[in-house]
């Protein structure tokens, strides 16, 4: 997956968002909507940081399709 398709995966994934939080915010959420938007922030934060290794990758002068998608609980605990 190239830089542009994980855009176009984080442009989804904030379009899905907004509609989750839209939801909960009018009151008519489900439980499966809520499920699903922490689906949804975990993905987003698993996007930025593959985007964010590609990067650095590139700055050292490596490949950047060498960056993986990183685990769900490793991206989930950075500190901000």
């Amino acid at each position: 997956m190239d830089d542009s398709q994980i855009h176009g995966s984080i442009e989804r994934l904030v379009a899905e968002e907004h509609e989750l939080w839209q939801r909960e915010s009018d009151g008519t959420a489900t439980d499966r909507d809520r499920d699903r938007l922490q689906q949804v922030k975990v993905s987003l934060d698993q996007a930025w940081d593959l985007l964010r290794q590609r990067r650095a990758l590139r700055e050292a002068g490596r490949n950047a399709d060498a960056a993986d998608v990183r685990p769900a609980d490793v991206v989930e605990g950075y500190q901000q």
